[in-house]
């Protein structure tokens, strides 16, 4: 389009100042000779004045109600830990699978561990791990964790504890009903183990482990987060990564909308 426009201009067919509107047209004066090239004279360039930014999309998020059915047809503490983790904790696949023992601070005051981290949470840390686990992120971060993720995991270490292989794993996820018995799990093993659970929940389509983490971090942002928060949470090194989040449902239009009004009618009482 810009080479269009350029040789327009040269053959009088479009106004110059139509260039103008549309680009900054600078030149290679400021530069350093050697960067110049081998071209005599100066070199124009026409930069775009607007950019126009990509349409945003929805994520692609599992529902509440698709967490739900998973959990209901878990058949081991174990698998609904794995669930939690992701779905209420927004852990990625390799930050679950890449979880030590000394990564799961679940108490109320951890200072005895050498946190001070107040309240259950959980640390995610970059390793270099023999499952392959991977936590993107290079910073670690603690995860602050509710009372049904704490039972969750109570109700798994009960569970895991009877493997005894597992008892010498200092993974929190180990294998407990597959060779090699009490080894880590490997993070693809989350995604084999998640599409079959999809298919014995019934449901209509298939879950991924990133559609668990978005199922958080969507409902952190629905529940009136703030934009840092959930990007310290989901361990995003920019806050362009959790705007995608950004998608207040209906219901929370109209509350605001509502809002509103009561703000208004309560100005009006005065």
């Amino acid at each position: 389009m810009r080479g269009f426009l350029r040789h327009g201009v040269v053959t009088g067919e479009v106004p110059a100042a139509v260039l103008a509107m549309l680009y900054d047209i600078t030149d290679d004066r400021h530069l350093p000779v050697d960067v110049r090239g081998e071209t005599a004279g100066f070199q124009y360039a026409a930069r775009p004045r607007h950019h126009l930014s990509e349409t945003e999309t929805e994520i692609d998020r599992a529902s509440d109600a698709e967490v739900l059915g998973l959990l209901r047809a878990c058949r081991s503490a174990r698998d609904r830990f794995i669930v939690m983790a992701m779905a209420r904790a927004g852990l990625r696949s390799g930050e679950v699978t890449g979880l030590r023992r000394e990564d799961m601070h679940l108490v109320p005051d951890a200072a005895a561990l050498g946190c001070l981290f107040p309240g259950a949470h959980l640390h995610v840390r970059r390793r270099d791990n023999p499952n392959g686990a991977w936590a993107k992120s290079r910073r670690s971060r603690p995860v602050p964790v509710d009372e049904l993720f704490v039972l969750a995991y109570d109700t798994y270490w009960f569970e895991r504890d009877e493997c005894l292989p597992a008892r010498e794993c200092d993974f929190v996820l180990a294998n407990l009903f597959r060779e090699p018995l009490g080894a880590p799990m490997r993070p693809g093993a989350l995604n084999e183990f998640l599409s079959a659970l999809s298919r014995r929940a019934g449901l209509t389509r298939e879950i991924h482990p990133h559609m668990l983490r978005h199922c958080f971090g969507s409902n952190v942002m629905d529940a009136g987060g703030a934009l840092d928060e959930a990007q310290a949470l989901l361990g995003h090194a920019s806050p362009a990564s959790t705007q995608v989040y950004l998608h207040p449902d209906y219901g929370r239009l109209r509350s605001a909308v509502d809002r509103v009004a009561a703000r208004s009618l309560a100005g009006d009482s005065r």
